[in-house]
C-alpha cells in the first residue's frame, strides 16, 4: 500500500482543521521540544491535551491543561465536555507508535502525526486504512510556522533572507 505524500496542501488542511491536539509524551519541562512545540501551538489557538502517564499519575497538568494517562482516557474526558480530539501528535520513539495508532483509530481522530525522527510504516498504513491522515517525521510547530507565518515566534525570523554576513551588527 503506498502512502499519501505529505504535500503542502495536506499539511495546511490538517493544521487548519485539527484544532484539538492530544500531545503524547508532552513533557512538563519547559526546555524539552515537546513542551516548546505544544506551547507554540497553544499560543496560536489550538487546544493542547497532554498525554503523559507519569504526570497523570500525580494528577498533574501541563500548560494549564489536565494531563491524561492515555489517548483514550483523554478522548473520553474531552467528549464529556462536548469536544473531540482531532489530532494525535506523538513525541515517542518509533517502536511505541503501533498502540498509539490503535488508540487514535479507536477515538476517531482525524490525523496521526509523528514528530521529527519518528517513522513507523506499519502503524501508518493501519491508521490510513482506518481513514486517518498520517504525517510522519515532521514537527507540528515547524510546519505551522512555515505554512501560517509563525516564524517570528521566539525570534526565529529576522526578516532578512541572505547568504551574506551583515555588515553591521543589529545591536
Amino acid at each position: 500500500m503506498s502512502r499519501t505524500p505529505d504535500t503542502i496542501s495536506t499539511l495546511r488542511d490538517v493544521l487548519g482543521h485539527c484544532r484539538t491536539i492530544a500531545v503524547v509524551g508532552l513533557s512538563p519541562q519547559w526546555h524539552r521540544p515537546s513542551y516548546f512545540a505544544a506551547k507554540y501551538m497553544q499560543s496560536h489557538g489550538y487546544r493542547i491535551i497532554p498525554v503523559n502517564p507519569l504526570v497523570a499519575r500525580e494528577d498533574g497538568s501541563i500548560l494549564g491543561e489536565r494531563c491524561f494517562a492515555s489517548v483514550v482516557e483523554a478522548a473520553q474526558a474531552i467528549a464529556q465536555q462536548g469536544g473531540r480530539i482531532d489530532l494525535v501528535d506523538c513525541f515517542r520513539k518509533s517502536d511505541d507508535i503501533p498502540p498509539l495508532a490503535e488508540e487514535a483509530i479507536a477515538i476517531g481522530a482525524r490525523c496521526l502525526w509523528l514528530q521529527l525522527g519518528v517513522v513507523n510504516e506499519e502503524a501508518a498504513e493501519g491508521a490510513e486504512a482506518a481513514g486517518l491522515q498520517v504525517i510522519q517525521n515532521r514537527c507540528v510547530k515547524i510546519e505551522h510556522a512555515r505554512l501560517f507565518g509563525g516564524l517570528g515566534w521566539a525570534g526565529v525570523n529576522t526578516r532578512v533572507i541572505s547568504a551574506k554576513r551583515p555588515q553591521q551588527l543589529p545591536y
